[in-house]
């Protein structure tokens, strides 16, 4: 099945009275900010401010926890007793993000899947530079994997990173995750097929370009842990991805799905027409966000329980 059937075509008042003002607040907000010519600091500074304004689940507990060394948040829905679990890996380019930044979009998905989610502080570039961020996700997984079965999900960077935690598992023979869920993933940091969108709302190729020489330091962009659409990607657990066509990252979704398949890997791809970059994170707001998080914890839900 091509990437791009069937697509999810979002409807209803809410959503048409909504999504053009939150995709606004995205391109208003973030993306002037995500640039080579803003500080590190203050990207990251700025995001925390934006996420605050998110809506998290109200029926979800949220505690700090430390999982195989590494800090984050667990996320546990009341009155769910999964065994299951998901461990969560936050986008920002490598660079930015953290968990409690993705809290809107975390917690939504432990109320959806009943399972508890633990979301990962992994370690950020410039401070940390590649492979700092897929130990830290390996070490999490790894703890996690001694109480029960786990689906490693992730947005953009941590979708990538979500990919190539399952190939560095697999290198290091530890149990595979029992399903990938990755939302619009940045899967080759060599960005040498990705072209700039006058429709994307928050990402731009010369930030993308900055924040991978941040992470890699001068290491090679192709390497399979780096860049895992360059792996050999036969054997991985069922993947699930969701992209929008007006996105920067769209073609590469495309092209991860295209290898996963001819890989022979049970892959499932969903277009959302009109959304934009991690839309996902306003699931507490936009029907078509809580909608598609509802679909990733059905997919997880399917390959995660005993």
């Amino acid at each position: 099945m091509l990437c791009s059937e069937p697509g999810f075509v979002p409807g209803g008042l809410r959503e048409r009275l909504l999504a053009p003002l939150l995709r606004l607040a995205a391109r208003c907000a973030v993306k002037p900010v995500l640039s080579p010519q803003v500080p590190i600091a203050r990207q990251r500074s700025r995001l925390r401010k934006v996420t605050r304004l998110l809506r998290p689940h109200a029926q979800v507990d949220v505690v700090a926890e430390t999982m195989g060394g590494v800090a984050g948040e667990a996320l546990r829905p009341r009155g769910q007793q999964a065994k299951a679990s998901i461990l969560y890996l936050h986008g920002g380019a490598y660079c930015i993000g953290s968990a409690a930044g993705y809290r809107a979009l975390t917690s939504h998905l432990a109320d959806a899947s009943g399972m508890a989610v633990f979301a990962a502080d992994y370690r950020l570039a410039p401070e940390h530079a590649f492979p700092a961020a897929i130990e830290d996700a390996l070490a999490a997984f790894s703890a996690l994997r001694e109480k029960g079965p786990v689906a490693i999900a992730g947005d953009s960077a941590g979708a990538g990173l979500a990919l190539a935690t399952a190939l560095a598992a697999r290198q290091r023979n530890l149990a595979a995750p029992a399903a990938l869920v990755l939302f619009s993933p940045w899967v080759d940091l060599t960005l040498a097929t990705t072209k700039d969108k006058a429709s994307e709302a928050m990402l731009s190729t010369a930030w993308l370009t900055a924040c991978a020489n941040h992470f890699l330091t001068g290491q090679d962009a192709a390497l399979p842990l780096a860049s895992p659409i360059f792996g050999d990607l036969a054997g991985l657990p069922p993947v699930l991805i969701q992209t929008s066509p007006g996105e920067l990252l769209h073609e590469q979704a495309l092209r991860l799905h295209d290898a996963l398949a001819k890989a022979s890997v049970d892959v499932r791809c969903e277009t959302i027409a009109g959304r934009w970059h991690e839309f996902q994170l306003f699931a507490g707001m936009l029907p078509s966000a809580a909608a598609a998080l509802r679909r990733a914890a059905d997919f997880v839900a399917r390959h995660a329980t005993p």
